[in-house]
């Protein structure tokens, strides 16, 4: 039985995390989550999984929860109530599935209070990943990822000497705007960026995957999470999403990992790790249904949030922090209807070239440039 702390239990990843749980009770039980501001989800959550603590994004939704359920369930709200559910003391495995930089802190304490990391915060190690890897190497903690890519990958380097590894090769689907020209996507509108072709995901990540910044965003993860240089770490475009991600060896092999376009494979794979458990929701590749895979290169002048992630993971230091802050903040405007969708990565390049970077930044310092970000984006839009 693995007890587990569930950050971001009513978002995408946090709803299938859940339906994961529901099908294997004997492996899993549910002990603790952060919600966010889906009230009456929260309260089904609690009423089907019975946990013993509950987080909220505002005080007043934790005053009204905490008045309804028994007081054998401990309620707490913000910030502070995610880091208490990352390091409950009943808790083995945290899957961290919130959206942002604010995954970031409850990421170390978990880690400090030695609980295996299930990440699915890919903003945690693309803020502060030096940091993080460091204290989960200084503690023993596993990281397993869930993102599908970085799945693929750990997968595919499962029984092998890592230190063969000489290309990691991260596949993208290439987002609803893959076959428009730069020109075209002056005009695109907010509910075509969130039409993607081949996931059902949250509209933050789904837009990010329209501008490439998702794949940024993972570029970057997967330098910290494998410690392969960037050099090394090429992008595909791959539109049908089946090969999920490659590793290429020095003596020429390259092995993929292939499924279905379920985010459920990678999620369950993180928890049940080192065993594989049946995934009764999933629909079986047929490739003699799908007869052909289509591969292209990624042209950076078209996707030009991978080419910033790129640039901002070689510079380091709180370059990438930089990145992370800035996106965050151009997409909730776009989704919020103040810019257009060009916009995002103008507004990101700005935040890039004015920043001079901080190295080997603590904390503190993270904190403190991401801030001042948020705060010089959102400028922009006075």
């Amino acid at each position: 039985m693995k007890y587990i702390s569930l950050l971001g239990a009513t978002g995408s990843i946090g709803v299938q995390a859940l339906d994961i749980i529901r099908r294997n009770r004997e492996h899993y039980q549910l002990v603790a989550i952060a919600a966010g501001r889906n009230i009456e989800l929260t309260r089904k959550i609690i009423n089907e999984f019975h946990p013993t603590f509950v987080s909220v994004y505002h005080k007043k939704d934790y005053e009204t929860l905490k008045s309804e359920f028994s007081a054998e369930i401990k309620f707490s709200y913000g910030e502070n109530g995610i880091v208490e559910a990352a390091v409950h003391p009943d808790v083995d495995v945290v899957l961290n599935a919130v959206i942002g930089s604010v995954g970031l802190e409850p990421t170390l304490e978990a880690i400090k209070a030695k609980k295996t990391i299930a990440l699915a915060n890919k903003e945690t190690l693309v803020t502060a990943g030096h940091l993080v890897i460091s204290a989960a190497k200084d503690n023993e903690v596993p990281i397993l990822p869930v993102d599908s890519e970085h799945s693929a990958i750990f997968q595919c380097l499962n029984g092998e000497n890592k230190a063969t590894a000489q290309r990691l090769i991260l596949t993208a689907s290439g987002g609803s705007f893959r076959d428009l020209s730069r020109e075209d996507l002056q005009e695109v509108t907010l509910e075509q960026a969130l039409q993607h072709p081949n996931w059902s995901m949250g509209s933050k990540i789904t837009i990010d995957s329209a501008t490439m910044m998702n794949k940024g965003l993972e570029v970057i993860e997967a330098h910290w999470l494998f410690g392969i240089p960037y050099e090394q770490i090429d992008v595909l475009l791959h539109r049908e999403s089946i090969i999920h991600s490659m590793v290429e060896y020095h003596d020429s092999s390259v092995i993929a990992q292939l499924g279905s376009p379920d985010m459920r494979v990678p999620i369950q794979y993180a928890l049940s790790f080192p065993d594989r458990l049946p995934l009764h929701s999933n629909s079986p590749l047929d490739l003699t249904k799908i007869g052909r895979l289509h591969f292209e290169e990624m042209d950076l002048e078209r996707f030009r949030c991978l080419g910033f992630a790129y640039e901002a993971g070689k510079v380091g230091g709180t370059m990438p922090t930089v990145l992370n802050a800035a996106n965050e903040v151009a997409v909730s405007q776009f989704l919020n209807g103040n810019i257009s969708f060009l916009t995002i990565e103008e507004m990101i390049e700005k935040a890039l070239v004015r920043h001079i970077s901080i190295k080997n930044p603590n904390l503190s310092t993270i904190q403190e440039v991401d801030t001042e970000t948020r705060n010089f984006v959102n400028s922009l839009c006075l």
